[in-house]
């Protein structure tokens, strides 16, 4: 199951997009013992953003006590979901109108290189003294 891709399904489950720690922990848990279709699921959709970053990326923002999906985390979100045709033309069509439709809703942020895990946990940490402050 792909973490980052459940919170932001989760997320955007909630009619505000809001959504507090315990119902997160709450829908996350029960989605993470459903069984191989949602891991398989999140899978397909991460793959579409193999860089995907929902903090870094302003896709989810934190706030007292629970996370909230933005704008632009609904704009990606809606751009791994887009179906692909079955021929390479419309799949090529399909991938030149998702960046444009994800941009009159919201600019999406570019994706990073990848980057060393123990990186993107120093970085992480550093947001979150920088937040916490």
């Amino acid at each position: 199951m792909n973490f980052q891709v459940t919170v932001l399904k989760i997320l955007v489950s909630y009619p505000d997009g809001f959504a507090v720690m315990d119902d997160l922990k709450r829908d996350m848990a029960i989605l993470a013992t459903s069984g191989r279709d949602w891991a398989d699921r999140t899978k397909r959709l991460a793959a579409q953003v193999p860089d995907l970053d929902i903090f870094s990326q302003g896709l989810v923002e934190r706030i007292s006590g629970g996370w909230k999906i933005t704008a632009k985390g609904r704009a990606v979100l809606e751009f791994m979901e887009a179906r692909p045709e079955a021929s390479a033309p419309a799949q090529q069509a399909a991938a030149d109108e998702a960046p444009k439709l994800a941009s009159e809703t919201a600019t999406v942020p570019p994706l990073r290189q990848p980057a060393d895990r123990a990186k993107r946990r120093r970085e992480a940490r550093e947001r979150a003294i920088a937040n916490a402050s």
